[in-house]
């Protein structure tokens, strides 16, 4: 079904999924509201059950995960690297409770527990008046952390959209009480738009999206496809990057949003140069809470070379055929 809807346009009319076909996603949803209103102690706990499951159960994003520890952390041992792999899974598990907060609760009750960093980074580079391209990553705490910033700043976010369109409907309605404007990831004239009335705009570069506008820059040590594009932007919207990084706290429920010095003479000319700044500011925020990084990505899946088999495919054991 994925698949077949990929192409359609965006719809936010609920009205338009009253069909049979979209009940399971309804009961799905509805599911998430429910728990949604649990506490939030509550939650974290629904949550690392969800992400023990998934580790169990869930072999090929494992072994993805396993994958994407072993190349970026050669330094721990395997016990180590086993257990950050199951930390991992945890970590997303209470990032799917934590979804339902962000789009059916309203995330200003968290304000109490959560922390902002360096604020006065962003207010500074707002106040040059070419907007912020505001530069995160793909955290297990996405959505609630996106939704938590915009109780100290105003932003506009760019978004892909989900491939069910009834969720994509309720992620994006969720996302627009939050968030001034959500811009589709292929919006780029609406992302200039909003660059150009100074607003901020969340805005991320650390998946892998094939190999076009790319350029091969160390992530974790490891040649990465990296996209050009924000240089691209930066170069012509005039507009300041500003790292930002959401994590949640290990010991008690709570949140530290971290915003860090707009990047000084960026973009540099160099689009590798520029590509390999940005993977280092990336990896160096996911290293303050490794195990809340989306690890289950292909990060590494598009290689130099189109002969490189890759990193992903599963060995043979030995004595198998």
């Amino acid at each position: 079904m994925n698949k077949k809807y990929r192409k359609q346009p965006r719809n936010t009319d609920y009205s338009a999924y009253r069909h049979p076909r979209w009940w399971p996603t309804w009961l799905g949803l509805s599911i998430m509201w429910l728990f949604a209103q649990l506490p939030i102690r509550f939650q974290w706990w629904l949550g690392k059950i969800a992400g023990l499951l998934a580790w169990k159960l869930a072999k090929s994003r494992r072994h993805i995960t396993e994958v994407n520890i072993q190349l970026c952390f050669p330094e721990l041992s395997e016990a180590e690297q086993a257990e950050l792999v199951r930390k991992s899974f945890i970590a997303n598990g209470i990032g799917l409770m934590e979804l339902g907060i962000a789009w059916f609760r309203d995330p200003k009750k968290l304000t109490g527990i959560t922390q902002v960093h360096g604020l006065e980074h962003f207010e500074k580079a707002m106040d040059e008046g070419h907007g912020v391209l505001l530069l995160g990553g793909h955290y297990s705490t996405l959505d609630l952390g996106g939704s938590l910033v915009t109780e100290f700043i105003d932003a506009d976010v760019m978004q892909r959209d989900h491939n069910n369109p009834l969720t994509n409907a309720v992620m994006t309605r969720a996302r627009g009480r939050r968030y001034g404007t959500v811009l589709s990831s292929k919006d780029l004239r609406g992302l200039f738009r909003s660059l150009k009335k100074n607003h901020a705009v969340w805005y991320a570069t650390d998946q892998d999206y094939g190999r076009k506008d790319i350029v091969f820059a160390p992530f974790f040590g490891i040649p990465t496809g990296t996209i050009t594009a924000t240089s691209r932007i930066a170069d012509r919207s005039k507009c300041r990057v500003v790292p930002f990084s959401h994590f949640r706290r290990e010991d008690k429920p709570g949140y530290d949003i971290y915003f860090h010095p707009a990047l000084e003479n960026f973009p540099s000319g160099n689009d590798l140069d520029d590509a390999t700044r940005i993977n280092a500011i990336i990896e160096q925020e996911i290293r303050k809470a490794p195990d809340q990084y989306l690890w289950m990505h292909r990060r590494f899946k598009t290689r130099p070379s189109k002969e490189d088999p890759g990193f992903y495919k599963k060995r043979k054991k030995k004595g198998n055929p």
